[in-house]
């Protein structure tokens, strides 16, 4: 690793290894809140020290304070199921530790909300680059190479831009929305989105029973008609249309715009 030049210290030497680096380079950490909606924070934290120490702390707590487990249990073996995958959570953080700006002064900044946690650094994008590139094949362009170097050389990441893929990867596979990647001027967002089409969540938006029957059975099933609802619930069209308009404007559902036979409603 370079991170000399000359006799003198490189600033990522500083980032890496000094506990502590803000010292000598403002806004060098992390900080962590949970908000009710964009204007109402409930409670936030800051993880403080060397870059090495900040990515262990910061996933340690946010897998214990912010993001829920759901329990269950093989025999007698309890299983702690997280609403995330902690490895992409762990990717993100890692990109966005190493492609930060670090001469803006800005720490890190993630934002928990009951749906989705948001991922904020300060940085720049390779040239002629857009948000739409990281989902796909393309090539590692570290805006710290030596920042990166050492995570590589430690182990923590493999430099061969896969990163933003596999975060991808890992959601899918265990079932959430693809993340989204947003960057606009020097603003860049990873946006991790929850399953929201579960009981516990759909109960906590004021869904009857037979709304959130439904709602599942069009997760499962991709779409629902009136037909499907009536039969699904036993009951009548006028329910059922005045369930589904409910659906509608919680804009949990939309409609097809169909009309008679043809028509169905899809998850929003």
């Amino acid at each position: 690793m370079q991170l000399k030049e000359n006799n003198f210290l490189k600033r990522a030497s500083i980032l890496l290894f000094h506990p502590k680096p803000e010292n000598f380079v403002t806004g060098a950490y992390v900080k962590i809140g949970y908000f009710e909606s964009d204007s109402e924070l409930r409670y936030q934290d800051e993880i403080h020290g060397n870059l090495f120490e900040q990515i262990e702390a910061t996933i340690d707590l946010l897998f214990t304070k912010y993001i829920k487990a759901l329990i269950s249990y093989e025999g007698i073996h309890r299983v702690e199921t997280y609403e995330y995958p902690k490895e992409a959570i762990r990717e993100a953080l890692l990109n966005a530790i190493s492609h930060k700006d670090y001469s803006s002064g800005i720490p890190i900044q993630i934002s928990v909300y009951k749906d989705k946690i948001l991922i904020w650094n300060d940085g720049q994008l390779p040239e002629n680059w857009t948000a739409e590139i990281l989902t796909k094949k393309h090539a590692s362009k570290p805006y710290n190479p030596d920042i990166a170097n050492a995570f590589f050389r430690s182990g923590y990441i493999e430099l061969w831009g896969r990163g933003t893929i596999k975060i991808i990867e890992k959601c899918l596979e265990t079932g959430l929305p693809s993340p989204l990647y947003h960057y606009e001027a020097s603003d860049f967002w990873v946006e991790f989105r929850k399953d929201i089409y579960n009981a516990e969540y759909l109960r906590s938006l004021k869904l009857n029973s037979r709304q959130i029957k439904a709602i599942l059975y069009t997760k499962e099933k991709g779409m629902i008609t009136n037909g499907d609802y009536k039969e699904l619930n036993d009951t009548s069209s006028r329910t059922a249309l005045r369930d589904l308009k409910e659906l509608i404007e919680k804009e949990i559902l939309k409609s097809s715009g169909r009309k008679g036979a043809g028509s169905f409603y899809k998850l929003k």
